[in-house]
This record gives structure tokens, C-alpha cells and sequence, in this order.
């Protein structure tokens, strides 16, 4: 279960990313855009602002997201439903569509995106980041933790997210006859409050399925545990905690 609430909480350094990726979209006047993976709906409104003549659909596989993403003021401007990518199929040629940070739940997804490409209108645009941070350590010692003595036993059917690959992998890819690909990689050196923001940020995402596979009490050990061997890595300073987060992005026109 996502919690859209906990997901938010670091709204503006989860907005960027976006903000940069849709920057790069060079579609004028749209007459249909989705995001695929939408979660909260707050940075799909920002799509419906852009573009105020397209009609703009949100999708996305939480219940809980969807209901958060229906609350918000701009709701009105998009069309939000439960559905998971995977299987999304759209029942018109989309000029736009984009998804942000969500692949890195989807298994084997080379193969979505490309279909993705396939079913945009001619002239439309695909544009999709997912983050590629397996060595930080926020991720290493998730999977430690969760492959350790204490913790292996409850965890064992639990998968973490998958993570980018080199931009280069994408260009490969989608660079096709007829298609023309942009891909490329920051890495943002996010400022958060603490050490423990670290961990908020972790469990609004990586340690989601890890969560959500033990009891309060459980889960309450974990975090501890996962605190304690984050604070060598990430050290408060006397402006907050430098959290240092890379993302792989890739844009993509149809001829």
C-alpha cells in the first residue's frame, strides 16, 4: 500500500526531477497527454497547467494514490484512474505521455517502453526518468539488512525496486528509424533537515515492500536498525544533510 501523505512529504525535491524532465518535451499544443505512474496527481496537475487545451488523464496502480490524486483542487482539469501501466493501452494515439519515476518497479520494462513509443501519434513525445542509485546507501543496506539473519526469514519474498541503467542503454533502445531519443543523468544533491529525513525519504519509496511485509513491531525494529547503519553515510552538517540522488532520464519523439 502507498501512502501518498508519507510520499509527499518532500514534495519539492521529488517535483524537480519532473520539472526537468517535461522541460525537454517539445510538443506545443497537445490534444492528449498521460501519465502513466501518476501517483498523488500533484505534479500531473502541473501537465493539465501547461498544456490547458489537452485533455490530460493521470494513471496509476494505488487506490490510495488515485484517491489523493481526486482531491486536489486541479482534479477538475485531469481524468484520474486506477489501472496499473502494464497493462494501459490508450484508446487514442497520445501526443504526450510521461512517467515519472515508476519504471523502477516494472521488471523487465525495456520492453513497455518501447511499446510506449509505438502507440504515441505522430509527432508526439514519450518522456520517462527513474532513479539508478543502486551503490547509495540507502539502497545497500536495504538490501543488507533485508538479506540478513535477523531479517531474512520474514523478508525473503520481499523485492526491492529495480534502478536505471546508463542513459546510454535507452538511446540503444528507442533510437530507431523514425524516432529520435534524448536521454541523460543528474545527480541532485538534495539538502534534508537530518539524518532522519533520510530514512522518511527511504520509506516513502525503497523500503516500501519491506514496510508493508511486517508488523508495527517489526517494522519499528527494522527502521531502527536501518537508522543506525545510515548515520556513518549520511552526517548532519550545520546547514542539514546532504543526500546525494541520481536519475536517469530519457525523452523521445515519433517522427
Amino acid at each position: 500500500m502507498w501512502d501518498a501523505a508519507q510520499y509527499l512529504r518532500f514534495t519539492d525535491e521529488r517535483a524537480r526531477p519532473f520539472l526537468d524532465l517535461i522541460a525537454r518535451i517539445g510538443a506545443e499544443k497537445p490534444g492528449y497527454v498521460v501519465d502513466l505512474g501518476c501517483g498523488p496527481g500533484n505534479l500531473t496537475a502541473l501537465l493539465a497547467r501547461r498544456w490547458p487545451q489537452a485533455a490530460v488523464a493521470g494513471v496509476d496502480g494505488s487506490p490510495e494514490m488515485i484517491e489523493a490524486a481526486r482531491r486536489l483542487p486541479e482534479a477538475t482539469a485531469v481524468s484520474f484512474e486506477t489501472g496499473d501501466v502494464r497493462d494501459w493501452r490508450p484508446d487514442r494515439a497520445p501526443d504526450v505521455i510521461t512517467c515519472n519515476a515508476v519504471l523502477q518497479w516494472v521488471p523487465d520494462h525495456d520492453g513497455l517502453v518501447v511499446r510506449w513509443a509505438d502507440v504515441l501519434a505522430p509527432g508526439g513525445w514519450l518522456a520517462f526518468q527513474l532513479p539508478g542509485n543502486f551503490d547509495s546507501p540507502t539502497h545497500v543496506v536495504a538490501a543488507e539488512l533485508a538479506g540478513s539473519s535477523r531479517w531474512r526469514s520474514l523478508l525473503a519474498d520481499v523485492e526491492l525496486n529495480r534502478q536505471a541503467g546508463d542513459p546510454g542503454d535507452y538511446v540503444r533502445l528507442l533510437a530507431r528509424p523514425g524516432y529520435a531519443v534524448d536521454a541523460w543523468e543528474t545527480t541532485y544533491s538534495h539538502i534534508l533537515a537530518s539524518e532522519s529525513a533520510v530514512v522518511e525519504w527511504a520509506k516513502g519509496t525503497t523500503l516500501r515492500p519491506v514496510l508493508a511485509a511486517l508488523d508495527e513491531e517489526q517494522a519499528g525494529g527494522f527502521l531502527a536498525e536501518y537508522a543506525e547503519r545510515l548515520r556513518a553515510a549520511y552526517r548532519s552538517e550545520s546547514f542539514g544533510v546532504v543526500f546525494p540522488f541520481r536519475r536517469v532520464f530519457a525523452v523521445v519523439q515519433r517522427a
